[in-house]
């Protein structure tokens, strides 16, 4: 194969594995949508310096891979990302959850291991900020 051919050849492959990326990135239909409940949870730390504390946060975060309606879970720290005027970098944690139903995000809130999350870690941050959303 020569080096003209060889190129469009590895072009075409490349837009076609972008293509089906992005194919399935996309639910093509609401059924297809498998846990259509977002809870996402910023934390602001009363000691952001602390590393001690965002890690005893991070690690009261972990415990609540254990409720049983939480289907996906995300914990994160800030990304050095660009800095751009819409991008918001003050908070120190968050948490990103998913759930197949309002139901589960129920679950999850009363749940015995949340609230002890909540005894054991609260004292560790000065600002939450819930978003909470449904697949449309």
């Amino acid at each position: 194969m020569n080096k003209t051919n060889r190129r469009k050849f590895i072009a075409a492959t490349a837009s076609l594995s972008v293509a089906a990326l992005a194919a399935n990135a996309v639910p093509q239909a609401k059924e297809d949508i498998k846990h259509p409940i977002v809870h996402h949870v910023f934390f602001w730390l009363k000691n952001p310096s602390s590393k001690v504390d965002r890690d005893q946060l991070v690690s009261g975060l972990k415990t609540l891979k254990k409720i049983e309606s939480i289907k996906a879970i995300h914990i994160g720290v800030v990304a050095s990302t660009e800095k751009r005027e819409v991008v918001d970098n003050s908070w120190s944690v968050s948490e990103l959850m998913f759930f197949e139903t309002l139901e589960g995000q129920k679950i999850y809130q009363d749940h015995p291991i949340h609230q002890e999350f909540i005894k054991n870690c609260s004292h560790l941050w000065n600002k939450v900020l819930v978003y909470d959303a449904v697949s449309v």
